[in-house]
């Protein structure tokens, strides 16, 4: 009986407990909300990012998972990806696009009528999400149609379990429709315009939210707090080399790296510089809607620079690698989102300088490779040496240290300093040389 007493006892002091930290601490104990920032294109890295953060979210059990969205776009694999992981989600995902001036075009679109809860910041707009062939090319009316329906079915089939306006997000689709967060929510493609997450979160107080698979959930977010999920080291270095200007720029210098290591063999520094940044900028290919006759293109530039220092062409193929490293450059990577293109300007910083190293540094090793050799017997024609027997016109000289035969052209006396002609066997043909510390000639009538 005592037992029994003692433990109504100590369970009566921890719901005291309980109740006096929660009125002590009610943020503590409060479930936090996790937040990630996409800003940028949308490509494999966010599609890890964000898949990380959702399983942390659900690890940690948040009460949600707040995406801050701002994109131009991105690879539709990537989208279709990330929509698939946010659909599938136990924690319900809140779409942002904030801060004001934002947009999530194309891709972000998709993005944005993806999440649990929609949102966008004042002066924002969303739209533009009409399928584009990779490259940008015109595509036959067929395929056209094949491309907008498929992407039309896939925005039906998550907006209208959202309970959002489907025609309205299929116009998006069809007709590259763009809209400003006024017309979005008026459109009911969003659920609220906030200025920012709390007051988002105090507009989503008490009001429910239609979950994916049909169930219902209300968030009281107001007052939680909220802990950023940055992206790892990996991803954040990644991230920054799939910009396609980052990646170009990396093969560039990789490839000029290893044009001076081939032509100084041993150097080893740029050559290990140029493996390393080639086989980044190679990563990021593989990964970018690539195209590898753009890439041979910029190793052919590389090749002309080589044939500009070797052959007199007065810089035609010089500027010929300008040209095919610009040409290459812009066509590298094969997108319709301007901002994962390779910009002009960029192109030709990077070309310009470069066509001018590689040909600085080939015409200073084929220099080198032309230049008389400076040792040895035949290293003596144009050197200096002393007289040291009368050359009348046979004597001894000393020249580089040795003392050889030599035959002048003219009259030399010991001591006199001598320029070598040229080498004959053992027997150097020399010329008086007139410089400080050799007497002058004497002059008639001196």
């Amino acid at each position: 009986m005592n037992a029994r007493q003692d433990i109504s006892r100590a369970s009566r002091a921890l719901r005291a407990l309980a109740v006096v930290c929660a009125l002590l601490f009610p943020v503590a104990l409060r479930a936090e909300v996790m937040k990630v920032v996409v800003d940028g294109i949308i490509h494999p890295i966010t599609d890890e990012y964000i898949g990380r953060a959702l399983a942390e979210a659900q690890k940690a059990k948040a009460e949600a998972l707040l995406i801050e969205l701002r994109t131009p776009g991105g690879l539709e694999s990537s989208t279709r990806t990330i929509i698939e992981k946010i659909l599938a989600s136990p924690v319900p995902v809140i779409v942002y696009v904030s801060p004001s001036g934002s947009r999530a075009a194309s891709a972000g679109f998709f993005i944005l009528q993806a999440g649990d809860v929609a949102a966008m910041a004042p002066g924002t707009n969303t739209g533009a999400a009409h399928p584009v062939l990779l490259g940008g090319g015109k595509v036959d009316d067929t395929m056209k149609e094949k491309m907008e329906n498929d992407s039309a079915a896939f925005m039906r089939a998550f907006v209208a379990k959202r309970g959002r306006n489907v025609e309205a997000a299929e116009s998006a689709v069809r007709k590259s429709t763009s809209f400003t967060e006024q017309e979005a929510l008026e459109k009911k493609l969003i659920d609220y315009v906030a200025t920012s997450e709390q007051h988002l979160f105090e507009q989503m107080k008490g009001k429910a939210v239609r979950r994916f698979d049909g169930t219902t959930t209300t968030l009281d977010l107001a007052g939680h707090p909220v802990r950023p999920f940055e992206m790892t080291l990996k991803q954040q270095v990644l991230s920054f080399i799939m910009d396609p200007n980052v990646a170009f720029l990396l093969f560039s210098i990789g490839m000029l790296a290893l044009y001076a290591e081939f032509n100084h063999p041993g150097a080893i520094l740029p050559g290990v510089i140029g493996l390393i940044f080639v086989l980044l900028a190679l990563f990021a290919f593989n990964i970018l809607p690539t195209r590898y006759a753009a890439l041979a293109l910029i190793v052919v530039a590389f090749a002309l620079f080589a044939l500009e220092a070797k052959f007199t062409s007065y810089g035609i193929l010089g500027a010929g690698g300008v040209v095919c490293m610009v040409i290459g450059a812009l066509l590298l990577v094969d997108t319709p989102v301007p901002e994962m293109r390779i910009r002009l300007w960029t192109a030709l910083a990077v070309a310009l300088p470069i066509g001018l190293i590689s040909v600085f540094l080939m015409t200073l090793v084929i220099r080198a490779h032309r230049s008389k050799v400076a040792v040895g017997n035949e290293g003596l024609p144009g050197e200096l040496g002393v007289a040291r027997t009368p050359l009348a016109p046979r004597g001894k000289v000393w020249v580089q240290g040795e003392l050889w035969d030599a035959v002048s052209t003219s009259a030399v006396d010991a001591g006199e300093k001598v320029r070598v002609r040229r080498v004959q066997g053992l027997q150097l043909e020399v010329e008086p040389e007139q410089g400080p510390g050799t007497a002058p000639s004497p002059t008639p009538g001196s």
